[in-house]
């Protein structure tokens, strides 16, 4: 990864340095991928395909939505961007190669903000040997004075077949890598205007996915997988409807998962009146990986067994001991089952 330039003077803005000025910021901060030919600086970037296919994702993000400046730096902003893409592309069995990226921002934005930002972006992706190629900007519209961010990631199989939401199957396991609820646990810590347990608080601000355990489940033979994006219940029941099946979590199981030993969680539930389960089950944006594999694999490090895949005797969905999950997401006052995007 490169070292990020020196950041422009106190009060600059976008509209007084220009588009290409500020690109060519950006591009000093955007480190090497392993697998560009050509980077920045032409039409298009050229990015090295060794498994001779691509897997690809596009997340948005958007001010006050996904973040706020007044509650995340643009080094979050830029980590949060670039994780939630990254898993994405784990969550295929896929590692990461290159990062796409759009942006739109107000002309009065910062650009000691938005050079944060490609730092941000440098440092999540620079481990994984990924980084940006290429993007655009363009002035936000005047009414709105929102950032946007809009993150394309590129990856490669390295020879492992695509692990699917749709692959599960009556009698595989429920395995879940990562953790679940902290995320959610950080806006709400943030929402009431205090700013710790700040491990809690930077959860939310910089999710840390599990991308190392996507091909690795791959390889050990995972039969479904995907990122936890919306929430545990939401997303399980995006895999459960692919396969045509009944995904079953075991509640005692993803407790000892994700709640022991107690933390964060606890404590700020403590506080406010929340079980932390409610967080666990329904919070989103902590983007660790939930899979299915077959009753005799072996799971890698890092994976739990959560629950079991039974087949559906009606409509597939998701359960909780056995309960249907918007009866429990009710009984824990969420609300619904996860994270919205829209409403």
């Amino acid at each position: 990864m490169t070292r990020p330039s020196a950041p422009g003077p106190p009060g600059e803005t976008v509209a007084a340095l220009g588009e290409f000025a500020l690109i060519d910021r950006v591009v000093a901060r955007a480190g090497v991928a392993r697998a560009t030919e050509v980077g920045p600086g032409d039409d298009a970037a050229v990015v090295r395909t060794p498994d001779g296919r691509v897997v690809a994702t596009t997340d948005v993000l958007v001010e006050g939505r996904h973040f706020r400046r007044d509650w995340s730096t643009g080094l979050d902003v830029g980590h949060k961007a670039a994780a939630a893409n990254l898993a994405d592309v784990a969550a295929m069995g896929a590692v990461p190669t290159a990062l796409l990226v759009g942006l739109a921002c107000p002309g009065d934005t910062p650009t000691a903000w938005l050079e944060a930002v490609a730092d941000g972006l440098a440092a999540e992706a620079g481990p994984l040997g990924a980084a940006v190629v290429g993007g655009d900007t363009v002035a936000s519209a005047p009414d709105s004075g929102a950032v946007v961010l809009s993150v394309t990631a590129l990856g490669d199989l390295g020879g492992r077949r695509p692990v699917l939401r749709s692959g599960a199957s009556p009698g595989d396991v429920l395995a879940l890598a990562g953790r679940l609820g902290w995320s959610a646990c950080g806006l709400a810590v943030l929402r009431r205007g205090f700013s710790s347990p700040l491990a809690a608080v930077r959860a939310h601000r910089r999710p840390e996915p599990p991308y190392a355990a996507g091909p690795a489940a791959a390889d050990a033979g995972a039969t479904a997988m995907c990122d936890v994006s919306d929430g545990l219940l939401s997303d399980a029941g995006h895999l459960a409807d692919a396969s045509g099946v009944v995904v079953d979590v075991d509640a005692a199981a993803l407790a000892a998962a994700t709640l022991e030993p107690p933390g964060p969680l606890q404590q700020v539930g403590a506080a406010l009146g929340v079980d932390p389960l409610r967080w666990v089950l329904t919070g989103g944006e902590d983007h660790a990986l939930l899979a299915t594999f077959p009753a005799d694999a072996t799971l890698p490090p890092g994976w739990s067994v959560i629950g079991a895949v039974r087949a559906a005797d009606g409509d597939p969905g998701v359960r909780v001991d056995g309960r249907p999950a918007a009866e429990v997401a009710a009984g824990l006052g969420a609300g619904g089952t996860g994270h919205a995007h829209f409403g």
